[in-house]
């Protein structure tokens, strides 16, 4: 695995851009300094002034919510031109997983379990969105998630910590690159800090509850990686963490993000967070509001005019000093002095239509979604299949959803270009050999909130008599064919923001139409396009194969093809446990043990209803060839506190085609100063091997992997302690050795 990079979060500014930044806030009025606190929308739908009188009073140091690249250069030149200080905006924008070429959505980059495609992937999406013009993305979220109910799972690398860090290290590195001045790069964003990922139920921005242990052993290491890669931004989350909303939280802020990992960027609020302290009852007014927030150490508001409409009146009043102001100032005013923007504010024109037409592009976006699939099940070796097949069933209501297979969080204004499963799949086979039904429709029961934006583009539902048409002509159709590939999951608004669910079962009637067509008797192929794990109990036990494709992007179609036909192998691993229901959730591997574990005789499945154990464990994931993990050793049976231990186990490809194995090193600590989870991984290496070839794999395990948050010693600590280890191919891993740390 490659570890995130020692860099400083963002490099320090040279001795030249210190002396600018100094005289910028000397000639800078106190208006322009709050101004450069604020982001403002540039959409037509936000109510407010018009961005262009704002920007030329020097109000505003951002731009949001705005895609238009001939848009973007107007606002710019009334910034640097018309401005009292001249100060160009900085013009921001949510590219999640791609900007035009759309990329597998951040939980399928995960299940690659390659933080090199992760990096590849939000490299190709800056060069693309600086492009445009957009200098700034909210990108990578990090949140651990371990709610697959909760919609934002999407956005993130599942509930692993060490994987989750691997992930954002090299988002920030794929977003941003090695200078912060070069051209086909643009500013990251690590969101959200922090907890966000363990709302209570899994319900969007309910609140949150966290010891320290659980927040510095799980959740903060993501953003800590992304912190020593180099991110230039961090953002706030809206919930309350401990009862103390995120957004006015001084201890997140300024103790841990700023004092203890030396964080120099700046931080912005989620969308009108600031002003929401006063809904969530931590400010009393907006006045007390921008007091809390700025003091806490948030230094840009994100779309309330929180900031702009009472920073003024705290300074004049004696609540908050110049200096405050200044120094939340200096590091928005030193990025964009580092990306040189002062002296290159522009962009042109013409450049947007040349850099997506790169076919390379397109063909690293197929590459991504192929390395990101996992299949879960193949019974009977049905995958892959023969490419002279003469009678293909392809079914089911995101089969040719250009929206669905690009996936949730497209940019403002995109428009879906997707290769669909249907159309992946007749590429394949000749004309004429594939027919396709789509079968119900399915629907969130309430409406996605961001659809309000769009109520001319919104289809009328189904209706009940449609439906059940559609129902019975998939069926027919698929009555018709030697082989059915049924395409089932969920709509691209059913995960991502405002998304979260009760249920993890495959909406609306498309198990019913799954068992419908199962019952003829014919082979029978499961693809799923989702942006969370779902709960598909019945299919895992009666379906022969089953490839989870999540949100794949613009090539996802033609990916999945690749799988299914045996073009490529694949090799992807589950990020997350799948639960075998939504009451399930929260759902993780990394548990600590009871007094009656489950390898205890006496075990008895903690619910009496359902087995406790999720339906597919953490890591999971099957090939169209076989393994061998063997030979396991340790360079040591003992070492000293402070110390590192090698780690080497030899894989095989014992099949007959090249495919890639996930080897995965996780750990227990017997003993010590607080209980430890009974699994926690510490190493994984994605290794490719032809038929008879053997690679051997090495990891090192030393303080960092074996260090962790106490809650006895209420800080960090390694303890003296027996462990054990396994190798594996997933969190089930049985190949064993035993440690030992001593004084």
């Amino acid at each position: 695995m490659k570890k995130a990079s020692t860099a400083v979060s963002p490099p320090p500014p040279s001795p030249e851009i210190t002396a600018r930044v100094d005289a910028l806030l000397g000639k800078m009025s106190l208006a322009e300094k709050i101004g450069q606190l604020a982001q403002i929308s540039g959409a037509e739908f936000m109510p407010g002034p018009a961005a262009e009188d704002t920007i030329r009073q020097g109000g505003a140091g951002s731009v949001l919510w705005l895609n238009n690249t001939k848009r973007f250069n107007d606002l710019q030149k009334v910034a640097v031109e018309e401005s009292p200080s001249g100060i160009p905006l900085l013009f921001a924008l949510d590219v999640i997983h791609g900007y035009r070429t759309i990329f597998p959505v951040p939980l399928a980059l995960a299940s690659s379990w390659d933080p090199d495609v992760a990096e590849q992937a939000q490299s190709i999406a800056a060069k693309e969105a600086r492009a445009a013009g957009i200098h700034w993305t909210f990108g990578p979220m990090i949140d651990i998630a371990r709610d697959a109910r909760w919609g934002r799972i999407v956005e993130g690398a599942g509930e692993d910590p060490y994987l989750g860090s691997a992930m954002a290290a090299a988002q920030v590195r794929g977003f941003q690159g090695s200078n912060l001045a070069d051209p086909e790069r643009v500013l990251a964003c690590a969101k959200h800090f922090a907890g966000y990922g363990a709302a209570d139920g899994g319900r969007d921005y309910d609140p949150v509850f966290l010891s320290e242990a659980q927040l510095r052993n799980v959740y903060f290491p993501p953003f800590q990686a992304a912190v020593d890669a180099g991110v230039a931004t961090f953002m706030s989350a809206y919930m309350d963490l401990n009862n103390v909303p995120a957004s006015g939280c001084r201890w997140l802020m300024r103790d841990v993000l700023r004092e203890e990992w030396g964080f120099t960027g700046f931080v912005v609020s989620d969308a009108f967070a600031v002003g929401n302290l006063v809904i969530q009852g931590h400010a009393r007014d907006g006045q007390d509001a921008a007091r809390r927030a700025l003091t806490a150490g948030l230094n840009m508001d994100m779309a309330s005019g929180t900031y702009v409409g009472n920073l003024a009146d705290l300074v004049q009043d004696g609540s908050l000093s110049v200096d405050q102001i200044d120094e939340m100032v200096r590091p928005i005013l030193t990025l964009k002095l580092q990306m040189e923007l002062f002296e290159n504010p522009y962009v042109d024109e013409t450049l947007l239509d040349k850099v997506v037409a790169l076919p390379e592009h397109r063909q690293a976006a197929r590459q991504a979604a192929q390395r990101s699939m996992v299949l879960l099940r193949n019974e009977g070796g049905l995958l892959p299949l023969s490419k002279n097949l003469k009678n293909v069933a392809v079914i089911g209501p995101l089969a040719d959803s250009m929206e669905a297979t690009e996936g949730s969080w497209m940019v403002f204004g995109h428009q879906p270009a997707a290769v669909t499963v249907l159309q992946g799949v007749r590429a394949k086979l000749a004309d004429g050999a594939v027919s396709y039904a789509p079968g119900p429709e399915i629907n969130r029961d309430f409406p996605h909130p961001f659809g309000e934006f769009n109520l001319s583009e919104r289809k009328p539902l189904q209706s009940l008599e449609d439906a059940e048409a559609a129902f019975h002509t998939a069926v027919a159709t698929a009555k018709e064919a030697d082989l059915v590939i049924m395409v089932m999951g969920e709509n691209a608004d059913m995960a991502g923001e405002f998304a979260s669910r009760g249920s993890l079962d495959l909406p609306g009637r498309q198990e019913e139409l799954l068992k419908a067509v199962h019952a003829m008797g014919k082979p029978v192929v499961l693809v799923l396009l989702n942006g969370r794990p779902l709960s598909i109990n019945w299919a895992a036990e009666n379906i022969p194969a089953i490839l989870e494709a999540w949100e794949p992007g613009s090539e996802g179609g033609n990916a999945v093809a690749d799988i299914l036909f045996g073009d490529v192998n694949p090799g992807g691993k589950l990020p997350v446990c799948v639960p075998r229901s939504g009451s399930h959730a929260p759902l993780y591997y990394a548990r600590t043990l009871t007094h009656q574990p489950e390898s205890s005789p006496m075990y008895r499945s903690r619910y009496w209803d359902s087995p406790t154990t999720p339906l597919y464990p953490f890591g999971f994931g099957l090939s169209y060839t076989t393994f061998a993990i063997t030979k396991l050793r340790l360079s040591k049976a003992q070492v000293k506190l402070g110390q590192s231990i090698t780690v080497t186990a030899d894989v095989t490809n014992t099949g007959q085609v090249t495919g890639d194995e996930v080897v995965q090193l996780y750990i227990h600590q017997k003993w010590g100063s607080d209980s430890r989870p009974m699994r926690e991984l510490k190493g994984f290496e994605r290794v490719t091997l032809q038929p008879g070839e053997t690679k051997t794999v090495t990891f090192q395990l030393g303080p960092d992997e074996l260090r962790y948050w106490s809650t006895n010693a209420n800080g960090w600590v390694q303890d003296a302690a027996a462990f054990d280890l396994w190798v594996g191919a997933d969190s089930l891993a049985t190949l064993h050795a035993d440690f030992e740390v001593v004084d």
